[in-house]
């Protein structure tokens, strides 16, 4: 499976995937999806907003248990960030089969549209949709950098975006989701585990920062008549480390618009786009308190306007104890329990189905990038624990 998956929507220069949602190559995915689902004599189905399900037993059911992730990619994103829950997955309920073990409960498979919120700029959208944390309204407004919708980009892709919205009769069957991931961190190579359960998800968001000040000629306008948004930028960018420093937090600015965008151009406008996680609301609120502090001092200092746009917020997930509780009686009380400042959809379901999350062990930390790892033995003992996880779960 991992061969299969491993050439689709990889970018031959960088080495990086280039999987976004409603392209070529996430059409590439999702057909390996329903293949794999259909080799296994699995139920599949996509439901209205886009996130693909391979069922085991009888989807109205109810009680459901299910297991998956996500198959796209940021920007040259690395191989195991999201497949490696999905292949996990289809591999843990190879395993279950050649166990022999009888199923009383329906077992489901997924893949979760847009997970990174590389095309669109929001994280998690497929399963926002689902859980009703995203409204259709907002939903048809969002575009990528080509001035895309969403609706028509799934238009495009044969998706009806006219279907799209809270799923709550789907979720109401589900008694149990559980998501495999890589861990985007080194807690587990330095405590020697290769699986981990997580304890919460951070809280985190996104947020736009615009700053307006007037383009004008690079070589002949005086530095004391300019009105010069990349200064102020700047000025945020270094404010938003010192800040996250402080209050024990990450920040960073990654992805950045310039207009007019010349070499010879004092910028017109300058909008970055700040990720900020802490460990709880109050230190992530000191962080946001400070750059947006920081911003308005200096665009202020340089005649600049500024606009700060709240795009995504996900609060603190804690996830469900007696799950948790659950997966670490199955796996041994010695499983490692952690927590993690990267979102999922995991995260997000959990305000509507009991969630919880299995990692496994990345030994560099490296993640969101071509040199993300994970070794074959430790992925092995992720699906071996996924699959202790599913039959404790749906064949009791």
């Amino acid at each position: 499976m991992w061969a299969d998956l491993a050439p689709i929507g990889r970018h031959a220069e960088s080495g990086g995937y280039r999987r976004f949602a409603w392209t070529g190559a996430d059409a590439d995915c999702r057909a390996w999806f329903r293949a794999q689902a259909e080799a296994r004599g699995l139920a599949y189905e996509t439901d209205r907003n886009g996130n693909q399900w391979a069922w085991l037993g009888d989807p109205l059911a109810g009680d459901a248990v299910v297991t998956g992730s996500h198959l796209d990619s940021v920007p040259d994103g690395g191989a195991f960030d999201g497949p490696l829950g999905v292949v996990s997955s289809f591999a843990a309920l190879d395993e279950l089969r050649s166990r022999g073990v009888a199923f009383t409960r329906p077992l489901a498979i997924t893949n979760f549209g847009d997970e990174e919120g590389a095309r669109f700029g929001l994280a998690c959208v497929g399963s926002r949709l689902a859980a009703g944390q995203l409204t259709r309204e907002k939903a048809f407004a969002l575009r990528d950098a080509d001035g895309t919708t969403l609706p028509q980009a799934m238009e495009a892709a044969g998706h009806d975006p006219e279907a799209i919205g809270a799923d709550p009769e789907r979720l109401a069957r589900i008694g149990a989701f559980v998501e495999l991931h890589v861990e985007q961190g080194r807690a587990l190579d330095l405590s020697g585990d290769a699986v981990g359960i997580a304890s919460s998800i951070w809280p985190h968001g996104r947020w736009r920062f615009d700053f307006h000040g007037e383009a004008n000629h690079a070589g002949t306008t005086r530095l004391v008549d300019r009105r010069d948004p990349m200064l102020p930028y700047a000025e945020t960018v270094l404010a938003a480390r010192r800040e996250a420093e402080f209050a024990g937090a990450v920040a960073t600015f990654g992805k950045i618009a310039v207009e007019p965008n010349g070499v010879n151009a004092i910028p017109s406008l300058v909008r970055g786009w700040l990720d900020a996680r802490a460990t709880d609301g109050r230190a992530l609120d000191e962080v946001l308190t400070g750059v947006r502090r920081a911003a308005r001092e200096h665009a202020e200092r340089h005649g600049v306007e500024l606009e700060v746009t709240r795009e995504s917020f996900t609060p603190v997930v804690e996830f469900g104890h007696a799950l948790r509780e659950e997966l670490a009686r199955i796996l041994g009380e010695k499983t490692p329990v952690l927590g993690t400042g990267a979102g999922h959809d995991a995260g997000i379901l959990s305000a509507s189905v009991p969630t919880a999350m299995l990692f496994v062990r990345n030994p560099t930390g490296v993640s969101h990038s071509p040199a993300e790892t994970a070794a074959e033995e430790d992925c092995t003992a992720g699906v071996l624990a996924l699959a202790d996880v599913l039959e404790g779960l749906a064949c009791r």
